[in-house]
């Protein structure tokens, strides 16, 4: 089993997306509740909408504040999907990033503690 980084405590469980600059509130929670989640070393999931993605999570820093940057794949609407994203920690111990959907759609958010 990989040794999870010390700065994975950090990002580690359950975020709810409170705010994306594409999508409005009501579509985020359309099939679950928004959420990000972060597990052991590399692992996690972000839901939205009708998408759901398993994360491949990479951490370090960005401008001096802790990082975790992403990929991930899975469905969105029944069909496959992938992409990218980042998240650093912001003000408040909120989280602020951008997140990608290859081919297709991106947007900045916002997650609060789950």
């Amino acid at each position: 089993m990989a040794k999870v980084p010390a700065i994975a405590k950090a990002f580690a469980g359950r975020w709810r997306i409170v705010e994306m600059d594409v999508w409005d509130n009501d579509f985020l929670d359309l099939v679950e509740e928004a959420h990000l989640t972060f597990k052991g070393a590399a692992d996690g999931e972000i839901a939205f909408g009708a998408l759901k993605g398993f994360l491949d999570v990479r951490y370090g820093a960005r401008d001096g504040s802790a990082c975790a940057e992403f990929s991930w794949e899975g469905h969105d609407e029944n069909d496959p999907a992938s992409g990218r994203g980042w998240l650093v920690i912001g003000t408040a111990g909120r989280l602020v990033g951008h997140f990608y959907i290859h081919n297709a759609d991106d947007s900045g958010f916002v997650c609060e503690r789950g």
